[in-house]
Formats: C-alpha cells, sequence, structure tokens
C-alpha cells in the first residue's frame, strides 16, 4: 500500500491522533506517524483557528524513524518549525 493510500483512508494510522494536541505558538499539533515498512513517517497535522474558522496544514516529510516515539517526537519537532519559519502562511 502505498504512502498515499495510507494517509488518506488507507488504514496504516499509528493512533498518535488520539493524543491531545500540542499547542505552540496558537497552533496545535497533532503528531500522527505513519508506519511504513520497518519504521514511521514524520506526519503532523497542524491546525489554528483564524476569523473563527478552523484552518488546516498536513505536514509530511520525507524522514522515517524507527520507533513510534522518535517519529512522535520528530514531528512535534518540525512541525514547530514549520510554524516558527512561516507562521500562518502554512495556510496558503
Amino acid at each position: 500500500m502505498s504512502l498515499w493510500s495510507k494517509l488518506f483512508g488507507g488504514g496504516g494510522s499509528s493512533g498518535a491522533s488520539a493524543a491531545p494536541p500540542e499547542i505552540h505558538k496558537e497552533f496545535s499539533i497533532y503528531p500522527e506517524p505513519a508506519k511504513e515498512g520497518g519504521g514511521y513517517r514524520v506526519v503532523a497535522r497542524i491546525e489554528k483557528e483564524i476569523d473563527g474558522e478552523v484552518k488546516r496544514h498536513d505536514m509530511i516529510r520525507a524522514d522515517v524513524c524507527s520507533s513510534l516515539e522518535e517519529a512522535i517526537q520528530t514531528s512535534l519537532h518540525k512541525a514547530k518549525s514549520l510554524i516558527d519559519q512561516q507562521g500562518d502562511a502554512i495556510f496558503d
């Protein structure tokens, strides 16, 4: 099964999204590593409410980690870096 089908309806979810989001600069970060081969791809959903509307950005990285915990921590780190670099522009 391809990465895209796992991420968008093919089942490959790690279940990490069941945890509450981590908040960073008014953004909600949901780490959602995707099982891939013998590891987990770095994936996170980033959301923020702007003018009463919840905006969403799906961050997918090429990084693959050997453990779920490492993938969660890496997803959070990379999402925070993206927010710090781009701010609200990630929703454009």
